[in-house]
Order: structure tokens, then sequence, then C-alpha cells
């Protein structure tokens, strides 16, 4: 599982400009089940996300996609954890930890 934290590197202006590109990318990101929460920061300097992937070069390679970092408005930084413990609700992605 991965955080996926989006800090913004230009204006709200410009962000706002772009959102309805990004929003359709998480929604494309939703229906295919690879995203499983996201929204902003408070203070709305960004964003967070919470992912699901095989590996890191393919979050990687997902996040370049995003509109926002198309077009150099914010950056990305991914961390990868081991869910192991989860809510009822996100029990098909529970992980077991390396033997």
């Amino acid at each position: 599982m991965f955080v996926l934290e989006l800090t913004y590197t230009a204006d709200l202006e410009s962000i706002d400009a772009v959102l309805p590109q990004h929003v359709a990318w998480l929604e494309g990101h939703y229906a295919a089940g690879t995203f499983l929460a996201s929204g902003r920061k408070v203070p709305r300097d960004g964003g967070v996300i919470l992912a699901v992937g095989e590996d890191r070069a393919g979050i990687e390679a997902l996040v370049a996609q995003d509109p926002f970092v198309r077009a150099g408005l914010t950056e990305y930084r991914v961390t990868e954890f081991l869910a192991t413990t989860t809510a009822p609700v996100l029990a098909a992605h529970r992980q077991q930890l390396p033997d």
C-alpha cells in the first residue's frame, strides 16, 4: 500500500485551472481499484492519496501521469507501507509481513 503526498509548487489559481483534469485522473484510478481515499491537506497546500499497487515503480509511473505533475504544479512524496492491520472495510487489502 502507498501514501501519496502531493505538495503544490504553484499558486492555487494555477492548481484550480487544472483541477478538473486531476479529478478525472483520480476518478479513473478509483474505477480501476487503485485509489482507496484522497483529499486536500489542511491548510490547502497539497493533498493525500491512499493507493494500492503491485510495486513502487508502477505507482511512481502512475503519479507521473497526474495532470498536476505534467503541468509542473506539484511534487509527490511516495511512501510504501505494509497494511498489516486494517478496518474491516479494507480487509481485502490487508498484507502479510515477509518471512
